[in-house]
């Protein structure tokens, strides 16, 4: 797993990137104080969980921020990360399996293969691009 860490604020935790050939049993990817969360599983046959659901919590943040995640299902893309600052920091290139997660600083992609094909995830409620983004 790669954590790409702000140059300006070297504490700042900004985008990671998980290989799908690092991944064993379970592993947090995301620190559990951002919105977004992820964990990696990897599981024998038969492995099962008790049968469960999530609660309903009233919940207020005085700042929140969109975070986001694409994994690569075909083809490669090539992620191109930006520090705090708007400079660019990291440009890793995704293959099939791999995920990134954008937790703060800007992003973008080049898409390095036709047919390619990635999950995209967001947290939300989406309100709009002049709510949720602005443009480097």
């Amino acid at each position: 797993m790669e954590k790409i860490f702000s140059k300006i604020k070297p504490y700042k935790l900004l985008h990671v990137v998980n290989r799908i050939s690092e991944i064993e049993s379970r592993n947090e990817v995301i620190p559990e104080n951002n919105f977004l969360q992820c964990a990696t599983l990897k599981m024998e046959k038969g492995k099962t969980f008790p049968p469960h659901k999530h609660i309903i919590k009233d919940r207020h943040y005085t700042e929140q921020i969109a975070q986001e995640s694409w994994v690569v299902i075909k083809g490669s893309v090539k992620c191109i990360f930006y520090d705090i600052d708007d400079t660019i920091i990291s440009e890793p290139i995704l293959k099939p399996g791999d995920a990134s997660f954008t937790l703060y600083g800007g992003h973008t992609y080049k898409i390095l293969e036709e047919d390619t094909i990635v999950y995209e995830y967001k947290t939300g409620p989406y309100e709009g691009q002049k709510l949720d983004k602005t443009f480097i």
